[in-house]
């Protein structure tokens, strides 16, 4: 596994690779996410108690496990970094940021749209919500870092360790409604008892999420591509002439 990441932490070699696969995570995005609105506003049953404002899940759901998927992607280059020292894993986790911001902060917008019909309120300070808004502050931290350190190794550190220590959040999400009485739903899909979502609203969830996926590829991929090539810029720019 460590040669891979040798073989590939190469910019030259990951753009290579990184080109056509951007070129088809874009289009396949638009299709399955189109696909998916379909499904979800059109094609799916509203539910028996929430009525049409289930539609909400559709956006909600997907978004908060984009979040969750993207600081998992986050932590996980970082500690690459840390540990190998390349420098292409650090570029991956700061080009994640700004996403993972933009995919949670629509997971909080929508939840609070969906918790007033719903709980009767936008916002209650239960587990599962509380500890979403910290992984948005945390998102907002390392966002702070990259911008108040560009280019500076002491910056790549202090997000690299930023990352790792907001890695202790995740489980804490993920477990919250099972830890705690919450009134946020607890797990519908991920649970020991099986699914207990029908297949009707299973397909657009899953379309969403997996066109959410591709399109996070190829955002990320083109942000990387655009901060190689202004890297390569800078160089270029303070190398001394020969």
């Amino acid at each position: 596994m460590l040669k891979y990441f040798h073989k590939y932490a190469n910019p030259g070699k990951f753009l290579t690779l990184a080109l056509p696969v951007r070129k088809i995570m874009g289009i396949v995005s638009i299709g399955v996410v189109t696909v998916g609105l379909i499904f979800a506003l059109f094609l799916s049953p509203p539910d028996y108690q929430q009525k049409e404002t289930v539609r909400i899940m559709y956006i909600h759901v997907p978004a908060a496990w984009m979040s969750l998927m993207i600081y998992a992607f986050i932590f996980f280059s970082s500690v690459v970094f840390l540990v190998w020292k390349f420098p292409l894993f650090l570029i991956l986790a700061k080009e994640s940021v700004t996403i993972g911001v933009i995919f949670t902060f629509t997971a909080l917008l929508t939840g609070s749209l969906w918790g007033k019909p719903t709980w009767g309120t936008y916002w209650v300070w239960d587990a599962r919500l509380t500890s979403f808004l910290v992984l948005f502050f945390i998102y907002l931290g390392l966002k702070l870092i990259m911008d108040s350190f560009s280019y500076s190794s002491k910056g790549d550190y202090a997000f690299g360790y930023l990352a790792l220590i907001g890695g202790f959040n995740l489980p804490i999400i993920k477990f919250s409604v099972d830890w705690w009485n919450t009134l946020h739903q607890p797990a519908s899909i991920l649970r020991t008892g099986g699914i207990s979502i029908s297949s009707e609203m299973l397909i657009p969830l899953f379309l969403m999420a997996i066109g959410f996926l591709f399109l996070f590829i190829y955002i990320l991929l083109v942000s990387v591509e655009i901060n190689l090539k202004k890297r390569k810029i800078i160089y270029y720019k303070n190398k001394p002439d020969n």
